[in-house]
């Protein structure tokens, strides 16, 4: 789970991020941290639209390389 602080430095930042949840990269959802709380983030899409996405799956910015997916242990 990404950290309160990174989270908070890419809402001030104002970079796009890339939420990564599964292997297929047309299912990524890349947009500007707006807000989050315990267990979900919230994502401003280009499009406007927000996008509540679980604090599990990976993070990170959108013009570094696509991170691995979370994957569940069990």
């Amino acid at each position: 789970m990404i950290s309160e602080d990174q989270l908070n430095q890419y809402r001030l930042s104002g970079e796009k991020v890339r939420v990564v949840r599964d292997e297929l990269e047309m299912n990524d959802v890349v947009g500007i941290v707006v807000a989050w709380d315990d267990s979900s983030v919230v994502v401003r899409r280009p499009n406007r639209r927000v996008v509540k996405l679980s604090r599990i799956y990976s993070i990170a910015l959108a013009s570094e390389e696509r991170p691995a997916p979370y994957t569940d242990p069990t």
